[in-house]
């Protein structure tokens, strides 16, 4: 299993997922020629995109790659906000299996602020990867899994004093904080794990080395933090 962080908080996000037979993309928030610069232009090769919802930092790209033909999956939703349509679209619906070359897809509904937002369960062969961000927590519980994908914006211990109330009230209601995902984490059966990525850290309310220690402590899990870029 391969995994390919690239980009990672909330000026872009760009993640390439890949079972050595059928690479994808998780969201696309940067541009065209970014998202072709870092596949070395082999954007051909990719089989689809899962978008996750709607926001710019996630979605950037998704008008254009459904130009180049790149096929795209995410809520109805999601395309709505988007104004997205075409014969490469392919609306998902939350709970209802999919697949998408060698891998089936389990979308499920998130806690965001914006419609039809969804975290993905990637299942290929042995290996079953949760990609989970913008949310501030998941109601759902999985076994076996084997690689982990999932925010982890910010602490209360490592909020700024200086944020905005009206910002602090939306970051508690759409973002998930170290304290939650470790209360996920626990409460989910890790005993396949190999590996655990924590994505979209803020900029300004994270402190990557304390947060990759906690999840390390708390899991014995191998813990790696997305870069913001490459």
């Amino acid at each position: 299993m391969k995994i390919g962080c690239f980009y990672s908080s909330s000026s872009g996000n760009l993640y390439r997922i890949d079972d050595d037979r059928t690479p994808l993309l998780i969201e696309c928030g940067v541009r065209i020629n970014e998202i072709k610069r870092v596949l070395d232009f082999g954007l051909n090769k990719i089989a689809g995109v899962l978008l996750s919802h709607s926001h710019m930092d996630h979605a950037r790209g998704a008008e254009d790659l459904l130009r180049y033909g790149t096929d795209l999956y995410c809520s109805s939703g999601t395309a709505e906000a988007l104004g997205l349509s075409g014969h490469r679209l392919h609306l998902v619906e939350p709970k209802k299996q999919f697949p998408l070359g060698t891998w089936k897809i389990l979308p499920f509904p998130t806690q965001h602020d914006c419609p039809g937002s969804l975290g993905f369960l990637l299942v290929s062969g042995s290996e079953k990867v949760l990609f989970t961000t913008d949310t501030f927590y998941v109601r759902y519980r999985f076994q076996g899994l084997t690689h982990i994908m999932v925010e982890c914006n910010y602490s209360e211990k490592t909020l700024s004093p200086n944020l905005d109330p009206a910002v602090k009230k939306r970051l508690l209601r759409s973002h998930f904080s170290l304290e939650n995902v470790k209360k996920f984490l626990a409460a989910n059966d890790l005993s396949r794990v190999q590996g655990i990525y924590l994505l979209h850290l803020s900029r300004d309310n994270s402190d990557e080395e304390y947060f990759k220690s906690e999840i390390m402590r708390l899991t014995g899990k191998p813990v790696h933090v997305a870069p913001e870029k490459p």
